[in-house]
């Protein structure tokens, strides 16, 4: 059996994919707009030693398979295939096949965060140092790159189809103020903080005194360096923090802006109980964060962004994530899905790094540029074919007056 025979059983023969391999074998058709090429044996060896998306990303990291053409599209594509064809007989045929492949297996490329068992007890504040090092402490530049001016690294929220998306994300930031219901002398915690957006956004436009905390240094640098270039130090600043080491209570509000995927499902209850505590009656809590289509699939991460994105990253369903909130010193009051929107925020930061493609491998190196193109392409088919969402719930703390403070409908 050729590789383009396995490939086309593997993936059915209407693909709209080109298929080229080292054996001289190919499939599709000719003027596909995405060409996927196996380069060596070793491609073959990566994929065959670790099954599934580790195997690929392997593969495509060391540049031993390529995509010629839309990336986004093959992604798309193959995913599709798989889903739909791959009769039993035939996932056999090719496992045999690729079997003396599994003789010899490959050294693991240097870019991968080190395997669960060699990192520390889970969810200790050291791991999760080390695991958002990974992934943030890459370079300022590198993401600016991808980001562009807002620096923002969540899902924007796109008011019209064309909307950019510098616009994108400061409708997100605004959106998240309003639904926080913030007001001039209001004290505000974003935990997770990032690059220091929210921070900013909510100091400038709504008057408030903001603290940010990330677990990234060079997060936390690039932030407080921005806040006192725009003259906020008095009111705003930028921790490199855990947040569970945040001792300022009181707070009138709380963001927390893509920081649950990496919280861990046992650690759920323990997270919303000590953001609870840090806010007076009737504070507001906006939870953003990705989660899973439902809560049937496992939380933790899969083989590629596990090694490659974020080391102990763990997704829940939306219905985990809302009942965790609500039985943990939170009042539901708001919930929605923005699942579209985060496929187009991928789009657009795809774009940005295709067009600073000289410049980013540069910076980090074309096996980390790879990598991050590969992640993001594949991340948009996720949120495209609802394998996951984004989830905004708002939530309120209530004290023994059971008093709200929420207004009749929402207001934002």
């Amino acid at each position: 059996m050729s590789l383009a025979t396995a490939f086309s059983q593997l993936v059915g023969d209407d693909t709209k994919v080109r298929f080229v391999a080292y054996d001289n074998s190919s499939a599709g058709p000719l003027d596909a707009p995405a060409t996927v090429e196996l380069r060596s044996p070793l491609g073959l060896r990566y994929m065959a030693s670790a099954p599934g998306d580790l195997g690929l990303a392997r593969a495509f990291v060391t540049g031993q398979l390529e995509v010629h053409g839309d990336l986004h599209l093959a992604l798309r594509e193959l995913v599709d295939g798989v889903t739909k064809h791959v009769p039993i007989a035939d996932r056999i045929a090719v496992a045999r096949m690729l079997g003396r492949s599994l003789l010899h297996k490959p050294p693991r490329p240097p870019e991968e965060a080190p395997p669960p068992r060699l990192r520390g007890l889970r969810h200790s504040k050291a791991r999760d140092a080390a695991a958002i090092s990974h992934h943030y402490d890459v370079s300022n530049t590198f993401y600016s790159y991808i980001l562009g001016p807002t620096m923002a690294y969540t899902c924007a929220v796109y008011e019209k189809p064309d909307s950019s998306l510098e616009e994108a994300q400061t409708e997100k930031f605004d959106l998240v103020c309003r639904k926080l219901g913030l007001q001039q002398g209001m004290r505000l915690l974003d935990v997770g903080c990032g690059w220091g957006g929210m921070v900013k956004h909510a100091v400038q436009n709504y008057g408030v005194t903001a603290i940010g905390v990330t677990l990234s240094r060079a997060q936390a640098d690039w932030g407080a360096s921005s806040i006192e270039e725009a003259g906020l130090s008095s009111v705003a600043s930028i921790r490199y923090q855990d947040y569970r080491d945040v001792t300022e209570r009181g707070f009138d509000a709380v963001s927390s802006i893509g920081l649950t995927e990496h919280i861990g499902l046992a650690n759920l209850p323990a997270y919303f109980r000590f953001l609870a505590s840090r806010l007076r009656e009737e504070g507001r809590l906006l939870n953003h964060c990705i989660t899973r289509s439902t809560g049937k699939e496992q939380a933790k991460a899969g083989g590629f962004i596990d090694r490659y994105i974020f080391p102990d990253g763990e997704l829940e369903g939306p219905g985990t994530i809302l009942s965790a909130m609500n039985d943990n010193g939170f009042e539901l009051r708001h919930e929605e899905n923005l699942r579209e929107h985060y496929a187009m925020t991928l789009r657009d930061w795809s774009v940005n790094l295709d067009r600073n493609w000289t410049e980013a491998v540069g910076e980090v190196g074309p096996r980390k540029a790879r990598i991050w193109r590969l992640y993001l392409a594949a991340s948009r088919v996720g949120f495209e074919t609802n394998r996951i969402q984004l989830h905004q719930a708002l939530g309120v703390k209530i004290g023994p007056s059971h008093v709200s403070g929420m207004p009749l409908r929402p207001d934002w």
